[in-house]
């Protein structure tokens, strides 16, 4: 068995893919998660013992928290825009959070269902800062999968 290439495995970079439009200046994604309920099924067995089963449940819907310096492009904007004027049936899109390797080579996707941007939210303005301006998107998503 061959060894796994572990430099490969480090996430460089990230970019964001909605409808075919590539961010890749993303700095930080949080809350990639995919998850279900647990349905508990307390029942007796034939002998008499109490036992309770754990079974799968339904998927639940996730949030991703996308980070990235501000800059000039106002992709966040416009997407922010059309959800909150309630235009739902543009602001519901296809995408995937994309992980790069240091040459830029994709390493892993995930593929979001049904997105739609939550909340956008600029870092705090202070005169005299050094830091770097930043700009969180929240996305709300019917489904989370690896692809």
């Amino acid at each position: 068995m061959a060894l796994p290439d572990l430099d490969k495995a480090v996430g460089h970079s990230f970019g964001l893919e909605i409808d075919g439009v590539q961010i890749k200046q993303i700095s930080e994604v949080s809350g990639l998660k995919m998850e279900q309920d647990v349905i508990e099924l307390k029942q007796n067995t034939v002998d008499g013992k109490y036992v309770i089963k754990k079974l799968p449940g339904r998927p639940k819907a996730g949030e991703v928290t996308l980070t990235r310096g501000l800059t000039e492009d106002n992709s966040f904007e416009k997407w922010v825009k059309d959800a909150h004027f309630g235009k739902m049936a543009t602001a519901r899109k296809g995408g995937a959070i994309i992980v790069y390797d240091y040459e830029g080579t994709a390493l892993k996707r995930y593929k979001l269902t049904n997105a739609w941007p939550k909340s956008l939210e600029i870092g705090s303005l202070k005169a005299g800062d050094t830091s770097v301006l930043t700009e969180k998107l929240v996305i709300s998503c019917e489904e989370i999968t690896p692809g």
